[in-house]
């Protein structure tokens, strides 16, 4: 291997030649471009540059390099640089080089959008969902009616799958939640009630709660993070791989295929998974009241059966029915919405369970609302 070499010459007052000798490879410490400049500087009249490269025996990116900043440096200063001597190699990847300009390092800031252009764009983004939803909401609500008329098209086991995944499943996460919250419940009603005496009334406390309208809503928050992420991802999975666009192709409706049996299996498996985490709840309160209030079984139970009406349980389950329904539509809602990349299945994900979340607060805002005024 020959060392490199870089020598200068001048053929005429305003043209300085640039000679390349030895192997220019990463194994040579390659010169810096600074002194190509230090004779640019020192001959004023310097207008032209010139390179011989007979005696150049290899070269690889290093030479490519140094090339490529004495031309950046010939072009800031106005001089002309000739590059027909150059290998044909070497020539073919300067061009490629300079095909693609540089991006500039500064860039200016983008300009701010102004307050009411945002205002209005947040706005109709808003108005479009608003439509989106009112549309897909409508087309399952045709999808029930064809269900009902027996006309609906979709796979018995998918329905069966659904409420196993849905029910079954489900039983040991909404077990946990429970009897934690009517421990929960428990507790603060008993230390509150304690100072008065009248630590029997947090059986009346435990049992409203959680059969007029605790079970229900911790469970649909339970299937909100659970079954209908689950649902979003599934559909999203879906979008992404073109699957309902086939199912579109081949004529099968995909609100009666996808969303009809996780509607019908969430809607039929809601009311059962209240009523279940309602007796854990009344559980969860009944170990507060004998272990710490030293309560008799027997009062507690008799307690809780004096307080709870028919019209709380018919309460609780009407709202776990309806949460139901909300938690579905919400996930395959923003599942069939996603766009078709893994990033945007994660975010209708997330989307999905935010939708149902607020979906079953505002549901459980508007049936306390009703019960109210119909004095329920």
């Amino acid at each position: 291997m020959e060392p490199l070499s870089l020598h200068f010459s001048k053929k005429e007052p305003d043209t300085l030649v640039i000679g390349l000798a030895g192997d220019w490879t990463r194994e040579n410490a390659p010169p810096a471009a600074s002194e190509v400049e230090k004779q640019l500087e020192a001959g004023s009249q310097i207008r032209h540059l010139l390179f011989e490269t007979e005696e150049l025996a290899g070269w690889d990116s290093v030479l490519l390099t140094f090339l490529i900043r004495v031309r950046n440096l010939a072009s800031s200063k106005n001089i002309a640089l000739e590059e027909k001597d150059f290998p044909e190699g070497v020539q073919r990847l300067l061009a490629l080089a300079s095909a693609v300009p540089e991006r500039a390092r500064d860039k200016k800031e983008p300009a701010r959008i102004p307050v009411l252009e945002r205002l209005g764009e947040s706005t109709l983004a808003f108005w479009r969902s608003l439509l989106d939803m009112t549309d897909f909401i409508g087309q399952a609500a045709t999808a029930l009616i064809r269900l009902v008329r027996g006309k609906a098209r979709f796979r018995r086991s998918d329905l069966l799958l659904a409420i196993q995944q849905c029910g079954v499943q489900a039983l040991p996460i909404v077990s946990l939640i429970s009897i934690l919250v009517g421990l929960i419940l428990a507790f603060i009603g008993a230390v509150q009630l304690k100072i008065f005496g009248a630590q029997i009334y947090v059986a009346s406390l435990v049992g409203i709660g959680m059969v007029r309208a605790l079970a229900a809503i911790m469970t649909g928050i339970i299937m909100a993070g659970r079954t209908g992420a689950s649902f979003a991802a599934h559909l999203g999975t879906m979008q992404a791989n073109e699957e309902i666009d086939a199912l579109t192709t081949l004529g099968i409706s995909p609100m009666e295929f996808l969303v009809l049996p996780r509607m019908v299996a969430l809607f039929l498996m809601m009311p059962l998974l209240s009523i279940y985490a309602d007796l854990m709840g009344i559980l969860g309160g009944l170990m507060i009241g004998v272990w710490m209030l030293d309560l008799n079984f027997m009062e507690y139970f008799a307690m809780t059966r004096k307080s709870v009406h028919l019209n709380d349980f018919w309460v609780g389950l009407t709202s776990a029915a309806v949460f139901g329904v909300l938690v579905a539509l919400s996930g395959c809602l923003r599942g069939m919405q996603s766009g078709r990349n893994a990033g945007a299945v994660g975010e209708a994900t997330t989307s999905a369970v935010v939708t149902s979340i607020v979906s079953i607060v505002v549901a459980m805002a508007v049936i306390t609302v009703v019960c109210h005024l119909l004095n329920i």
